[in-house]
């Protein structure tokens, strides 16, 4: 027993010295220099990045839902969204909740620009269903519009998500759905204003 703890005291002294040994030293590059500020310069944030930057802050919004079999006389909560740039600036990570009659929603969506698929990238998550919801964007003329299709209960379900900017402090989203290639129905309609 005495051996196999001083064999572990051993492999991690090797893994320990193996990193310092790969690692520049804090504050250095890899070629022992000191960085200069001067010549360090932030990596540069991509045009479509950019673009979604009418995102950021705090928004109070209300989220007004259509009379449907689920509520025959409509719904209407009340929430806050907030957005701040994700690491590097190369996303968007916000989070939003509401209540009111229509229920209780928390959640998280992080947004990005996937340069592969020429595409902006949506994943949702939230606390009324397990697992992520990825939906692929692009802007529509001054709308930023994602799009999922997926198959439920049988039925080939298809969404989109439409946000327009109405002015600086206000903007309007609409989530629509369509089953089995039927009409389209507006799913909810949101309003939000900046703090």
């Amino acid at each position: 027993m005495g051996i196999r703890i001083h064999m572990k005291a051993i492999c991690c002294l090797t893994l320990a010295a193996g990193i310092t040994l790969c690692l520049p030293a804090w504050g250095t590059r890899r070629d022992g220099t000191a960085p200069n500020a001067a010549q360090e310069s932030k990596p540069k944030i991509s045009p479509e990045m950019e673009r979604l930057k009418f995102y950021l802050g705090e928004w109070d919004y209300t989220e007004t839902y259509p009379k449907s079999a689920a509520f025959p006389n409509g719904r209407q909560n009340t929430g806050v969204y907030t957005s701040k740039p994700g690491p590097g600036g190369n996303s968007l990570i916000n989070t939003f909740h509401s209540q009111g009659p229509a229920g209780d929603f928390e959640g998280l969506i992080v947004m990005t620009w996937d340069p592969r698929e020429k595409s902006y990238k949506s994943y949702t998550f939230g606390n009324d269903s397990p697992g992520g919801i990825v939906q692929t964007g692009k802007f529509e003329d001054a709308a930023l519009v994602f799009r999922l299709e997926f198959t439920a209960g049988g039925a080939s379900i298809k969404t989109r998500n439409t946000t327009r900017l109405l002015e600086p402090t206000k903007l309007i989203s609409e989530q629509f759905i369509t089953r089995n290639d039927g009409p389209e129905t507006m799913i909810v309609h949101v309003e939000a204003k900046k703090r």
